[in-house]
């Protein structure tokens, strides 16, 4: 099977299963099927060089693919310059270098906020940080590092689909990580139907080509919203009626022969909904080989 699932961070069960580390977690998800694991650096990169290899020397012998969740502190946009260069030089930086001691390729980039500028003014200056981005990591020798800037579930964070299309064309070997659930609810419940989903993968393949679209980086969650969009993440057993569903996205990964990594970021079962998501993905590629 192509497409990777996994969950973001450890899932509640692992505190029930009396798992203390990450490394016996990765044993808990090749144990239940799963081969995808996005560690998180929300709050920093704080986790040690040796540490961080041995968790790629254990994701490798269990085929498990690693990425990471860059700091939430970055700021691709931010009015400061050296708020912008720390951004780089340090958050991007040392995040491209653990996920590489991890064996990953992959850095969830959140955009940021628009600062108090116009979303085109705010688009302006984080093409500029996350190209400046880009230079610095060639220069570190961490080229094969690829950034994902993330779609955002907040009207008023930058992030929509176009602007991280627009990110994503600053170097072709960016990859867009598309929050499903941050799209739907900062559209306020427009991903209702197969063909929403459809005309989202559409537009993607149209502005960033088939082949970069086919790998992309995915999260899904269901997420509940208000009129600023994104409030909190849900589960799938008590989604609240906000959705997304995952079954119509599954199905056309299916039929388009789509390879991403799509990592559950539920509120506390994102092992579980992965693995959820997985069995309709089989399901859905069984149906589309009759």
């Amino acid at each position: 099977m192509k497409v990777k699932f996994g969950p973001a961070g450890q899932c509640g069960k692992a505190k029930e299963l009396k798992i203390k580390s990450t490394l016996q977690y990765l044993d808990y998800l090749d144990q239940i099927g799963l081969s995808a694991f996005e560690y998180s650096c929300g709050r920093g990169v704080n986790i040690g060089e040796k540490t961080a290899r041995q968790l790629g020397e254990k994701a490798k012998k269990l085929g498990i693919a690693m990425s990471l969740h860059a700091p939430y502190f970055i700021s691709l946009a931010s009015l400061e310059e050296e708020k912008r260069k720390k951004s780089v030089e340090h958050y991007i930086y040392q995040s491209a270098l653990t996920v590489d001691y991890m064996g990953g390729t992959r850095i969830v980039v959140h955009p940021g906020g628009l600062n108090k500028q116009t979303r085109a003014k705010a688009l302006e200056v984080a093409i500029d940080t996350i190209r400046k981005a880009q230079k610095f990591l060639d220069e570190q020798g961490l080229s094969h590092i690829i950034m994902c800037p993330e779609t955002m579930g907040k009207i008023l964070q930058l992030g929509d689909l176009d602007e991280v299309i627009a990110l994503c064309k600053v170097d072709d070997r960016m990859l867009p990580c598309v929050d499903f659930g941050h799209m739907n609810a900062r559209t306020l419940g427009s991903l209702d139907s197969k063909e929403a989903f459809a005309a989202l993968l559409d537009k993607l393949e149209d502005q960033l080509g088939k082949e970069r679209i086919r790998r992309m980086h995915v999260h899904f969650s269901q997420i509940e919203y208000s009129a600023g969009g994104e409030v909190r993440h849900l589960i799938f057993s008590d989604n609240k009626g906000f959705g997304p569903d995952y079954q119509p996205l599954m199905e056309l990964f299916a039929e388009r022969g789509m390879e991403p990594t799509v990592i559950c970021e539920s509120a506390g079962t994102q092992s579980q909904d992965a693995l959820t998501m997985q069995r309709a993905y089989e399901k859905a590629l069984l149906e589309d080989k009759k």
